[in-house]
């Protein structure tokens, strides 16, 4: 860590993100600028920002030696989120005294300190930054590379620049990246603290809004919805039709009580019905069509085909209901709280054999434009092998659908001291930076209505990610240099 920050390069650093942001940018590539301006200032060995939902938190944004972690999953109820959000703004520790996988990942990957800071919106905690370093260079002593009590410009520092993250969060075309208003928001959201019995202690105004039950019939009495156990989120049915999406966490300070949040979804509840209805029935329309009338065909004109029509008919109809199955497939496991995942524990498995394997099993269209560069040594990876196959073709189809046909896809692999990795990569249409995360979302779309120009019901990646975080692995998308999209699964080591 050098002795003092670099203003210069956080002046110049900073003019360029609100150059940035007058002119119209927002979200994930403003925070990734102000990252790198932060790395720079800081001497910091990488950086990474995590965003806190109600229930987990994720890495959003990722520079420097700390880029691959982009997409990952970070635990908020662990000892060093919890201290983060309720002692001082800033934390400083050595890798090697935090718990859990990220740290044995970034001790791998060098780096031994982080300062972290949270950034926070009107008491509201809507996620944490954090510079990593590395130990000092041979030769160099501690002091003269800065101890932790020396580094206090930079916590100052730090606490600005998350400061600087945070005020993103106030704009309606800015973060978060994970809905359609700032989370600002939620503070008009409906509150209750519920006692260790389920009795309501307290009911905000926006309480009474969102249920009609006025602070009178509520005080004292049970909750008139259920309660998910703290740290988890429930969507609940009301007697008139609405639906509410129910938040619950322990309250710091008291004994056995929970601080409750919830608010009004029924029209979002009611797009994503109409969305899935529409987008599902076009996706089942279009084969099914297919299939009724090669077998139409066949029916009807079968003396007056060749054989080889017949084999081309047959074939197509065998193509279009293999396209059924996999379609049936996404909906069910969608629809299902287990997932595509079965019982069986994770084992170490050969990755670069599960994957030639899943590559095989692809149609032999997208076989065809997949180039498949897989290295001979590569260590084993701890999961579900059998998997490996649903997640190798919802992404090799991903980039199949985004690309041009006359253009290549590309399956790559390597290791670093923690994980495996394995990358699809095309050079299509590519993903806006806006989109990397909410690609993941459960029936989202890039475009809706009369704009869509490709097909699908917007549940491949959210499977992918569902699937590989079972595993204890995370999955991110990246646009490519050059242009097209890099879609990256990491799985832990065997």
């Amino acid at each position: 860590m050098p002795e003092r920050p670099d203003y210069a390069a956080l002046i110049a650093g900073q003019t360029v993100v609100i150059e940035m942001t007058n002119s119209g940018e927002a979200g994930i590539p403003v925070l990734t600028h102000l990252l790198r301006v932060a790395e720079r200032a800081l001497g910091a060995g990488g950086m990474a920002f995590v965003e806190y939902r109600p229930d987990s938190g994720r890495i959003i944004a990722a520079t420097g030696g700390v880029g691959w972690a982009l997409g990952r999953p970070v635990d908020r109820t662990g000892p060093a989120a919890a201290r983060l959000m309720r002692g001082p703004r800033t934390d400083e520790a050595l890798i090697g005294e935090l718990p859990g996988d990220l740290a044995h990942q970034l001790a791998g990957h060098g780096l031994h300190r982080v300062i972290s800071a949270r950034a926070e919106v009107g008491g509201l905690v809507v996620g944490s930054l954090h510079a990593y370093y590395a130990d000092p260079p041979a030769g160099r002593t501690r002091h003269a590379y800065g101890d932790p009590a020396d580094s206090t410009e930079h916590h100052a520092l730090l606490t600005y620049l998350a400061a600087c993250a945070a005020h993103m969060y106030g704009d309606q075309a800015g973060l978060p990246i994970h809905g359609d208003g700032p989370v600002v928001a939620a503070l008009a959201d409906g509150l209750a603290i519920v006692d260790r019995d389920g009795y309501v202690r307290l009911w905000n105004p926006a309480a009474e809004q969102v249920t009609g039950h006025p602070a009178a019939q509520i005080l004292n009495r049970p909750a008139p919805f259920p309660l998910p156990p703290a740290g988890q989120v429930v969507d609940h049915k009301l007697p008139d039709g609405r639906w509410l999406t129910i938040t619950s966490g322990d309250l710091p300070g008291a004994i056995s009580s929970r601080v409750v949040t919830f608010r009004d979804i029924t029209d979002q509840h009611r797009r994503d019905h109409d969305l899935f209805v529409a987008v599902t029935s076009h996706e089942l329309r279009t084969p099914v069509t297919v299939i009724k009338g090669y077998a139409d065909t066949l029916c009807n004109h079968w003396d007056s085909l060749t054989d080889p029509d017949r084999r081309q008919a047959a074939r197509v109809i065998g193509q279009r209901a293999d396209e059924l199955a996999r379609l049936l497939d996404r909906l069910l496991s969608a629809a299902d709280d287990i997932g595509p995942v079965g019982d069986a524990p994770p084992v170490p498995f050969d990755l670069v054999e599960a994957l030639r394997a899943a590559a095989l099993d692809l149609p032999a269209d997208l076989r065809r434009r997949l180039v498949v560069d897989l290295p001979g040594d590569l260590p084993k990876a701890f999961g579900d092998r059998a998997s490996l196959a649903t997640v190798l073709t919802e992404l090799a189809t991903n980039a199949d659908k985004y690309s041009p046909p006359d253009t290549l896809i590309e399956l790559t692999a390597m290791a670093d001291r923690r994980t495996v990795v394995f990358r699809v990569s095309d050079r299509g249409i590519g993903v806006r930076p806006d989109h990397v995360e909410r690609a993941f979302d459960r029936f989202w779309q890039g475009e809706s209505g009369d704009r869509r120009r490709y097909p699908g019901a917007g549940l491949g990646l959210f499977l992918v990610r569902r699937i590989v975080e079972r595993q204890n692995g995370w999955v991110s998308l990246r646009p490519r240099d050059g242009g097209g999209t890099v879609a990256e699964v990491r799985l832990p080591r065997g």
